[in-house]
Parts: structure tokens; sequence; C-alpha cells
């Protein structure tokens, strides 16, 4: 299962970076429901990748296992190529030098927002958004192909999910910890995040974009 586990490594990381859902729960953390709000979030979020992860799983179980490997291979090149389409699109959408990066138009109202709607965005994020759905799906497929027991299936999608979630789960135990003490924190990789959000998601995406298209040619050939 170790093994497994490293496999989807990457995988998980990718999910982890994720810049924009990272501002959006820190901004929550600003609103007045913070705690209620973000614990709202984090649920949806990790609600999200398990739906996902479970649904890829399933399917896995259902198909025949003639062709796992090469079906594999192909999800895995499908998914690269679409990074690497969505690296140059980051790329092109950067702001230029000496402005600021502009912020979504629904980060302004973040602060009305209640637990259902916290979750919801949670869900989105995870679920729907397509890096994290993408490297979700690639990863699921790899823990189905290596043809462990249900159990060690299980314990390596949980360990898959948990290490997609560290970068939500972090900021809302420190929160929930620390209190208001965790505000410059939150203020310092808030700015970060929103200044370098299109670089730092250009070069996840041609590294993982890159690293999926070679493991799904390695699968297929």
């Amino acid at each position: 299962m170790l093994s497994v586990i490293g496999q989807t490594l990457g995988n998980a990381a990718g999910i982890a970076i994720s810049p924009v859902p990272i501002i959006a729960l820190i901004l929550l953390l600003f609103s007045t429901a913070a705690a209620r709000n973000s614990l709202a979030f984090m649920f949806g979020w990790i609600l999200g990748i398990t739906f996902v992860t479970a649904v890829v799983l399933a399917v896995g179980v259902q198909s025949s296992s003639g062709g796992g490997s090469t079906a594999g291979g192909i999800v895995k090149i499908l998914i690269g190529l679409l990074f690497l389409a969505l690296a140059v699109k980051q790329w092109r959408s950067r702001p230029a030098a000496g402005k600021d990066a502009a912020m979504p138009g629904w980060m302004a109202s973040i602060d009305s927002v209640g637990a259902a709607k916290a979750v919801g965005m949670g869900l989105v994020f995870s679920a729907v958004n397509p890096k994290n759905l993408g490297l979700t799906v690639a990863a699921a497929a790899t823990i189905n192909g290596t043809g462990l027991s249900t159990g060690k299936t299980v314990g390596a999608a949980a360990v898959f999910v948990v290490i997609s979630s560290l970068a939500i789960i972090g900021p809302v135990v420190g929160y929930l910890i620390a209190g208001e003490k965790a505000t410059p924190v939150l203020t310092t990789m808030k700015q970060w995040l929103v200044a370098n959000n299109a670089t730092v998601m250009t070069v996840l995406f041609i590294v993982l974009g890159a690293k999926l298209f070679g493991d799904g040619l390695a699968l297929v050939a």
C-alpha cells in the first residue's frame, strides 16, 4: 500500500496547492462566523474529493480487468494534455508587470456566505475544479490499477484525501487554536497567493501535465 500512496502523492500535493480555494478559505476566516463557515468549507472540500475518488474506484471495480492499465494510461494522457493547455491559459492571464492581480468578483461578497453555501463552495473547488478533478481521477485510476485488497484500497484512498486536504485543514485548525492571533499570518498568505496565483498555477500545470502525460505514455506503450 505504501508504494501506491507514493504514486499518488504528487497528485495529492497538486490538489493541495490550490491558491484560489485557499484565498477563499482565508476570506471565510475573516468573516463574522469564521469558525462555522471555515469548518463547513473544509467539510465540503473533503466531501468533494472523497466523492470523486469513490466514484472512480467504484467504476474501476465494475469494469473488466483486461484493459485497466491501457485505459488508465489514456486517462492520464488526456488529463496531462488538459493541464498543459491550462498552463498556457494561466500564463496568458497573468497581470501585466506593475499591475495588481484582479480578485474574482464573488470574493467581495464572501462575508455574507452562510454555512450551506460554504459547503457548496468547498465541493465546487475540490470536485468541479478542472485541476483537482483531473488529479483525483488520475490518482483513483492509479489506485485501481494496483490490485490491492478492498481494505488497502480504502486505506490508500483515505490517505490520498487527507494529503489533498492538508492546505485546507491547516489554516482551519490553526485558526481554531490561535484565534485572532492567526490574522497576520493569514493576511500575508492571502496577499502572496493573490499576487502569485497565475505563476504558481502555470508552473504547477506544466509539472503535473508533463508527469501525467509521461506516465500515460508508459502505460499504453
